[in-house]
């Protein structure tokens, strides 16, 4: 059973946080709502306005959060009285003043990626001697590497969406509409224990070979391939995966392309090991798929990272020369889509451990055949 992120977690990632930042030559870290936020205090804003909310981490200073001063009960219950101090501010204050009294008006400092631009505006006016670095590229290994207790809750997330295409495949596909499928994995995502439901793409026919297609009023019929993608969030940690399904018999050039697909998928797998850079995970599985002729068809990355949001650090993809540690978790996702006709892409979440990759899905990767 997943275990619950405790004060001394989250002080402990502060602390981490704070002495990284340091050792990438920053003044600090600026962190505004959103995943790094709940990630590293343990404060998830409900409902992010125009007013200021910001996370200060610095090296050898004690974690401040700055709050409007109304919010300020909840940040005090969420966050813990005693792992960091908690600043309010009232409306008719200014505070990027307030904040700027913490930070080195010289300093550079990282920053939350999704943090509005009135926000860091509003910063640079009061300091305009200051500099900032999105938290993505001066910190990418900030949440990228997991500890055991973040695996756990990973995996147990993992284990709820393979019981969600179990249950989808006894269900009728022929003669129902993609959306009533979406709906139906939406359902039993929740009914296997996901709090929060991302994404449920339907993809049928000609639609499964749009990579992102959303489920909509074509029925699906006998004949046709369907990829299912679906995830959320478990216990505050993400699914993601995909199958592709066929409606009745396939033909040839069906199982010959879900097969191509399958073997892309187990040699990216293989091929997961510590030192290994993320862009050699996506080589191997284009590879493949290049080598039997469908290279132009294999159209998005191979995989992307997965924790507290279902999208982070590391990618999978050409360019980023990330080595793999031990605790990173992503996806390994090839697709081969040929326009008009049929898609294909087969997705589980895999943990990098010491002696290799570890599958957090493990769902039958063969062509189900659904009626």
């Amino acid at each position: 059973m997943a275990t619950s992120t405790t004060r001394d977690d989250h002080e402990q990632r502060m602390g981490r946080a704070a002495a990284t930042a340091a050792e990438a030559g920053l003044a600090g870290l600026i962190v505004t709502p959103g995943p790094d936020l709940a990630w590293l205090c343990g404060y998830r804003v409900t409902a992010t306005t125009e007013r200021l909310t910001a996370l200060f981490l610095a090296p050898g200073r004690r974690p401040r959060l700055l709050v409007p001063v109304l919010e300020q009960p909840d940040a005090e219950a969420a966050a813990g009285a005693g792992a960091l101090d908690i600043s309010g501010w009232g409306d008719g204050a200014d505070p990027y003043t307030e904040l700027a009294e913490w930070l080195d008006p010289k300093g550079r400092y990282g920053v939350s990626d999704a943090t509005w631009a009135m926000h860091l505006l509003g910063l640079q006016r009061v300091l305009p001697g200051s500099g900032y670095g999105a938290l993505s590229e001066v910190l990418p290994m900030l949440r990228a590497v997991k500890d055991a207790h973040e695996v756990e809750r990973l995996a147990a997330a993992g284990a709820a969406a393979d019981a969600t295409y179990e249950d989808i495949l006894g269900l009728p596909f022929a003669g129902r509409r993609e959306r009533e499928v979406a709906a139906d994995l939406a359902r039993l995502l929740t009914e296997h224990g996901h709090s929060q439901v991302d994404f449920t793409i339907v993809g049928s026919g000609p639609n499964a070979a749009n990579p992102h297609h959303e489920a909509g009023a074509r029925y699906i019929k006998d004949g046709d391939m369907v990829v299912l993608d679906f995830g959320g969030l478990r216990d505050g940690y993400g699914s993601d995966t995909s199958r592709t399904v066929h409606v009745g018999e396939p033909t040839a050039e069906e199982r010959k392309v879900h097969d191509i697909v399958r073997e892309a998928q187990q040699a990216a797998f293989d091929a997961v090991r510590p030192g290994a850079a993320c862009q050699e995970i996506d080589r191997v599985a284009r590879r493949v798929i290049r080598t039997a002729g469908y290279g132009e068809y294999f159209i998005h990355r191979t995989g992307h990272g997965i924790g507290v949001t279902t999208h982070e650090p590391p990618y999978l993809v050409e360019g980023e020369h990330l080595p793999l540690v031990p605790g990173m978790c992503f996806s390994i996702e090839p697709g081969i889509y040929l326009p008009g006709r049929f898609g294909v892409r087969i997705e589980d979440i895999v943990t990098c451990t010491e002696t290799g990759g570890r599958r957090l899905n493990e769902t039958e990767r063969g062509m189900a055949l659904v009626r």
